[in-house]
This record gives structure tokens, sequence and C-alpha cells, in this order.
């Protein structure tokens, strides 16, 4: 397991983006949070992993005698194994069994134990699952539970979405980006909507759907989190799996031959930001930025947004954590 650096979270780069539409397109870059670690090692999740410990911490929650457990689909579950086993502790996460080979590879090396879910009974169920851990045996784990705790929009609110206002210099117009906890979405909003920012949020039509960390919401029986604020946001849409990937697709091909104007280098140099911004030469985000610029793009042609604005997506993770799931990652060793 590779040492962190909790200095390295946050103040991640701004890079501006082709997608292919009239207004301006910035991708906020979170795997520069831990940015030294190898391979993109950070997401916009290692934000949150931090706070919620460091709240936990705060509070006395965290003795040696305890685990960390958390309820992850991927990226959160790398960022409290890493952040928590460099405070010092045990960490077990809970996942869906189809959870990606990357992720699941980004845990272990993290030095966490995991535990697995049936995919098939649902994505609420491995939630669910962790639940009944820590109802069992309540004086063994912390359970920092991303979808219940305030930190989670809260350090969105206090670090990314200044940061993008700042990295901007006040011209952003709108943020655009998928709900899973919804706490990017919400703590944005909280930072950028008292300022004039337009946020549009979406979320996969249905429950059975391949873009990992996103989460329909509208089910007859669907958990909705409770760091999900829906009138946080101005707009809700749906983008569809298919549609996610196919913009992951129409990235790479308009990044191609052309490079990514960095905007803001954030807390590194421009030389490392752009020897990270490509895998084996390629321009690769993760689908849920797909979904963003899929809805960026349909914003854009209803006349929603124009040549006058700025919007920004965050990037939460590379492509290449997705060999296994995306059907058009053939750029992947």
């Amino acid at each position: 397991m590779a040492d962190v650096d909790p200095s390295e979270v946050g103040r991640t780069p701004l890079v501006e983006l082709d997608a292919g539409v009239a207004p301006t397109v910035y991708g906020k870059a979170e795997w520069f949070n831990l940015g030294s670690l190898a391979h993109g090692g950070g997401s916009v999740k290692t934000r949150i992993g931090k706070a919620m410990l460091d709240a936990a911490a705060a509070r006395g929650d965290l003795s040696p005698d305890r685990t960390i457990i958390e309820a992850s689909s991927g990226n959160t579950g790398a960022a409290v194994a890493r952040i928590g086993a460099a405070m010092g502790h045990d960490v077990e996460i809970v996942l869906p069994d189809d959870a990606g080979r990357g992720k699941v590879a980004a845990i272990r090396d993290a030095g966490a134990q995991l535990r697995f879910v049936d995919a098939e009974k649902g994505y609420d169920e491995f939630v669910a699952g962790c639940r009944r851990l820590v109802d069992e045996r309540p004086d063994e784990y912390v359970y920092p539970n991303q979808y219940q705790n305030p930190a989670n929009p809260g350090v969105h609110a206090g670090t990314t979405g200044p940061e993008i206002w700042a990295q901007t210099d006040r011209e952003v117009t709108h943020f655009v980006a998928g709900a899973g906890t919804g706490g990017t979405l919400v703590g944005v909003s909280h930072a950028l909507r008292p300022r004039g920012v337009h946020v549009h949020g979406y979320e996969p039509p249905e429950t059975d759907h391949d873009i990992p960390g996103l989460k329909h919401m509208h089910g007859p029986e669907t958990f909705v989190p409770e760091t999900y604020e829906f009138d946080a946001l101005d707009a809700r849409e749906y983008v569809d799996t298919d549609t996610a990937y196919e913009y992951v697709r129409r990235l790479r091909r308009r990044h191609a031959d052309t490079d990514v104007r960095i905007r803001d280098p954030g807390q590194w140099s421009r030389e490392f930001v752009r020897s990270e911004l490509r895998v084996n030469g390629e321009v690769l985000v993760g689908p849920s930025t797909g979904g963003a610029l899929a809805l960026v793009d349909r914003l854009a042609t209803r006349g929603t947004l124009s040549a006058d604005d700025v919007v920004v997506v965050p990037l939460p993770d590379r492509g290449d954590r997705y060999p296994d799931r995306n059907p058009y990652a053939d750029y992947v060793d």
C-alpha cells in the first residue's frame, strides 16, 4: 500500500474540454486528488473520504479497537481505505460483486478487507448489507456512511464549489453532474447557486443501468440518500447508459490529436497535469462524465446554454478504472 499525503486532497486542476458545443466547457479533474499515487489513484470521492474520517476523528469515534466500514461501489471505498489506513485503522468495504476490477484492485491495494454482496439484488442491497453488519456489532465498527453523512456535501460546499468559482475567475454559469449520493451536486450547488450559477443534475432512467457510482432515485422502493436534496438543483434529467458511453467515446475522438488546455493546474505543476491527462496517449474519462457531457449537449441543443455560457462538469475519475465495464475501452491495455 502506497503512503498517502492528506494535503494532496483538493485544489484539483480545471481543464478545457472540446465537447462539441458552443458554450465553453471545463472539466474538474478529480483524479488528481492524491495525485502522487500512480495512475490517477484519487477520485472525487477522495474529498469525502477524508472529510468524513476527519469529522469522525474530531468526534472521538476513531478509537484504535474499532474498524472503519463503508458501503461503496468503488471510489469511496478506495478513498476510505487509503485514508483510514494512513490514520492507522483497519478498514472493511462492502461492495457489489460486479464492481469494476480497477476499483476492486484499488481497494485491495489500500489494504482493506472486502465484503461482496450479490449485485443482482440491486444497488441498495450492499448499503443495507453494510448497515446490518454495523447493527449486529455496533461496538466494533465506525460507519462514516456517505449516504447520510453531512460531511459529504459539506466538503464540496467548502472546497469544490469555491475552487470552481475561483478557477473560472467567477465566470462559471452552469454546473452539470450526475447523482450518486448527491453529495457533489448538492455541495457545489450550496456554494455556487447563491452566486447565480445554475445547477443541472442527471440520473439513470432506471435502476438497472451501467453507469457506476450513479443512482436511479425515483423507483417505487428506491432508497434515496439523505445527502441528496432535490431542491438544490435547477433541473434534473435522465441519461441512459448507452448515451453516457457514447459521449465518453466522442470526447476521446475529439482529443485524439488535440491537447486538453489547462485552465488552472490547481496544486500541481502544469507539466505534471499535462503528463497525467492521457492514458496510453488517449484522453479518457469515466462514464459519469460522459453522461454529464451528454446533458450539456442536450441543454445546448435546446437553447438553455449559449455561446456566452461557461459550464463545469466533474471528471470524477479516469476512464481506465472501467476496463471490464466499458464497451468502448479498446484503448485500455
